[in-house]
Formats: structure tokens, sequence, C-alpha cells
């Protein structure tokens, strides 16, 4: 089942598979006739349309899942054999980085370059990182009473993991949850996010080619309401990893709970504070902010990013000239077609997310804000957002307090440390942060106090696949990347050995 998608651009033809990836075939659903309208977000065209699986069809996937993690996965081949497979579907991705680039441009509006460099990178080396871990996976020998008995440890696969993943970063999310879940063993059903399913299935073809037993992995496109709820209330999943907004997280955890109690990992929304201390350096601080609130889906606009830097506070002597300099730097910025090399950013997602950023921008302009950028629609077709940036705010605005999900920047002041702190963790949210300070005792100081899952010290954004990355408070529960993400994918088992003590009866 696949479709065509001519690239006119380009004049290049990319084949497109349609169906749910179901133990290594691409298949129709097996009681539904739905499909997925796939939308480019750059003409507002529609590119193809793909199954959308149905509650029986996330039954069947997860059936498959069980059944390879029984006798094919899981227990049932090495850590070696694991690490071989995942590095031969890693050497698949990079032969065919610029097609998926392409692909990933079509679908979710990130320039082709940045697809291909930064976000289809780093997913070729989360997997052979995560490969060098499968052979390593390692418990402990505890010492109970020398003499007569023992105790060791067993980290073992949990099971069958259902993942969900969003529509910003389709195939670094993918590679965030497949890696960990495939090197200690566990077998998993993907559901893409239903805006960007097309890379999540291209993807599936390479794990075929790679050489993966059929249901090891298996792939479902469907609508959040529809698979994301099938694979958190299901009894046979043991495991929900879920990217994406803090009301679907609630809505996954408790579903969770009332069926079979499987373990969450959650990483969910933010509203990250971006301190800038006059100490800093003004020149580096004013290009980092302009990457925290312009990355992502292009290098660096529209900002759908969960960890946006989408509240900048800036020190009172430095402000007017840190905004002056800020705004400069996001003007060199050229957003277009993310086909063309030259773009610096591309299109929002959808009409949905469209009209949403842009009700923040009238909300910010109505409650007060100031406009020193953007705030202008363009008239061309395409869901473009130019990053518009807001000074006077205050905390009870809604651009200073909610996700926006798009590139929108509240720019406020502070006096003293005290207060930029304070102003900093005035959210619910916990997942990201950053300062900006060439005082090293301030920087230990304030990145101490801050209450976020990562703080960036006069940096922002990057992320390394050996650095684990998560949130505090409603931002999520749990960790990805690094070592502690092998955590959310096993269970310990604990093994008590009596070699020596005889037990009297009746005792």
């Amino acid at each position: 089942m696949a479709q065509i998608a001519t690239v006119r651009a380009l004049n290049i033809d990319i084949k497109v598979p349609t169906g749910l990836f179901i133990n290594n075939e691409f298949v129709p659903s097996l009681d539904s006739s739905e499909v997925i309208q796939v939308i480019n977000p750059f003409n507002e065209e529609v590119l193809c349309s793909v199954v959308a699986a149905s509650p029986k069809d996330v039954d069947a996937a997860v059936a498959a899942a069980r059944k390879a993690f029984q006798t094919t996965w899981g227990k049932n081949v090495t850590g070696w054999e694991r690490a071989r497979l995942m590095n031969k579907l890693a050497d698949l991705i990079e032969r065919d980085a610029q097609e998926l680039a392409v692909l990933e441009s079509l679908n979710n509006g990130k320039p082709v370059r940045v697809a291909r460099d930064f976000d289809i990178g780093d997913s070729i080396q989360c997997l052979r990182y995560y490969a060098g871990w499968a052979d390593k996976i390692a418990g402990q020998t505890l010492e109970v009473d020398n003499k007569t008995k023992f105790a060791f440890t067993k980290v073992e696969a949990i099971g069958v993991a259902g993942q969900i993943i969003p529509w910003n970063y389709p195939i670094n999310m993918w590679s965030w949850k497949v890696a960990p879940a495939l090197a200690v063993g566990c077998t998993i059903v993907m559901k893409p996010s239903e805006l960007t399913p097309l890379t999540a299935l291209k993807l599936s073809e390479l794990v075929k080619e790679a050489g993966f037993p059929a249901g090891v992995v298996n792939t479902i496109p469907s609508l959040g309401a529809v698979g994301g709820a099938a694979l958190a209330s299901h009894n046979d999943v043991d495991k929900v990893a879920f990217t994406g907004s803090t009301i679907t997280g609630r809505k996954i955890m408790a579903a969770a709970a009332a069926s079979n109690l499987k373990k969450v990992s959650l990483e969910l929304g933010g509203k990250s504070p971006h301190l800038i201390f006059e100490s800093c350096d003004l020149d580096q601080a004013a290009n980092w902010a302009a990457l925290g609130i312009c990355y992502n889906s292009g290098k660096w606009i529209s900002c759908q990013d969960c960890t946006a830097g989408s509240r900048v506070y800036v020190q009172d002597s430095i402000h007017d000239k840190f905004v002056e300099l800020l705004v400069s730097k996001v003007k060199e910025l050229y957003i277009g077609d993310g086909l063309d090399e030259k773009s610096a950013g591309g299109p929002v997602v959808n009409k949905t997310q469209y009209d949403r950023v842009w009700g923040y921008i009238e909300s910010g302009k109505s409650e007060g804000a100031k406009v020193v950028l953007g705030g202008t629609k363009r008239s061309t077709k395409g869901f473009f957002v130019d990053p518009t940036i807001f000074t006077d705010v205050r905390p009870d605005m809604k651009i200073v307090k909610e996700e926006i999900f798009g590139p929108v920047l509240a720019v406020g002041r502070f006096k003293t440390e005290e207060e930029a702190i304070a102003l900093a963790n005035d959210t619910t949210y916990g997942l990201g942060a950053g300062l900006h300070s060439n005082d090293a005792n301030q920087c230990m100081r304030v990145s101490s106090a801050l209450e976020a899952g990562t703080v960036w010290i006069n940096q922002y954004n990057l992320l390394s696949n050996n650095v684990p990355f998560g949130g505090k408070k409603q931002s999520g529960i749990g960790r990805e990347l690094g070592s502690y993400a092998l955590e959310e994918y096993t269970s310990v088992k604990a093994v008590h050995w009596n070699f020596g003590e005889k037990l009297d009866w009746p005792f």
C-alpha cells in the first residue's frame, strides 16, 4: 500500500507507504475505511492519504508486538544482536537521509537542510548511542549472608511499549522513543501524529529492511482520540510513552491507571524562562535568545518546541540595548519554502495551529503588550507566522502564562537576581530554563534555584543524546535520552538465592 508524492520543485518522486505497518507488512484496516488526509503546510495542498487505525487495528498491532516479545525479541535475542540491527537501521537512515528530509519538509514544513542535518543527523546518533547500550544492561549482586545466601537483580525489558509522538519533531521523537526501547528488548506499537505520519511509515520500511523480526516495531497512524486512547487503556500494553500537551498527558495517565496500571512516561508542555543578566556577553545572549524562540520548524523558525524560551527576562540596565539587538538578529532570518536550501524557517504545521498562534498574538496586543517585531499576517498562501516579539509584558498576560507553540516571544524586565528567579519560576511548567551571565557564582546560584528539568547556561535549546531530558511540575514524568531513558523501558527483578540456610519446621 503506497502512493507517490511528486516533488515538482526538486523534480523527484517519493514512494510513500500509506497502510498500517503490522508484523512487517503494510496492511489495510481490519474494519474501517477511514483515512487521514496529509497536508503540506507550505501550500495547504493534500500530499496523500493514509489508513487510519481503528481500535481493532490497535489490538492487532499489540498482539503482534506481544508475540514478537515472547518469541523473537525480548529475552530471545542477545544484546549483541539488538545492537547489530539498530546500527544497521542507523546506516539505512543515513543512506536515505535526503529523501527522509524532503518528506519531513513536505509534511511538517521545516526546511530540508534542518531536517537532514539536525533532526535526522541527531536521530542516527541516537540509534547508535543506544545500540552501544544494548549489551551493557546489567544488574547487581547483593550481599545478604555470605555463609548461606545472596541476592542478585536482573534488569528486564518491560514488554510491549505503546509510543505516541508529536508533529513537531516526527523523526527525532521517533528515534528518542524507539532507540532505548529496542536496546533493552521491548517491542513497540508506534502512533505518530495524525498530522505528520509519513516519515514514521517510511522509517517502518527501513525497520523491515534492516532485518528486525516481524512485530518488533509496528506503526499505526490514527487520530489521537482513537489510537492514542486505545494504547493508553490497553490491558496488554506494559508501558506508554507520550510527548505532547499537558491536557492529553493527564488523559493518558488516567487511562493507564484505570486499565492495568502500566508504566507511564510523559514529556509535556513548557513555558520556559530565559534570564539575561547584565554581566553577560550581550551579542551571544541575543543569538541564543533568538534561537530559543525561533527554533523548529526551521533553523530556526517557528518555535514549535516544548522548550521554547518564550519568556525572556532582561536586567533593567541592559534591557533596551538587548531588545534592539535581539530584533536585529531575528530580522536576519529568511522564512520560506522548506525545499529551498537557503530557508531558515518554514510554516507552522496546520491551519489549527496557525489560528491558535494568531489568537495569542491578538491577545498580546489587546492586553497591552507592545509589538516590536512582527504581528502582521502574510497575504500569501501557507501557514506562515513570522516571528513576533512583545515587550512591556505583565505576568498575568496570556502570552506570558500559556504555551503558544509558535514564534511569539514575551520580553520582560527585572532589577535583582531574586526578582529574576521569582519571575522564572512563576509557572505551572518546568521543562527548560536558561540564563546568561559571566558571573560564575551567579550561574551556580541561579541554575540551582530554577525549577526546570533542564537548565542551559550561556546557551539554549541544545541537547545531547547522552544527557537526560525531561520536566518538573506539569511538564512531565520520567526522562528521555541518556542512560536514564533505559529505566523507562525496564523493570528490576530481585532474585534471592539460598544455598545454605535450612528451615526448621514448625518454625
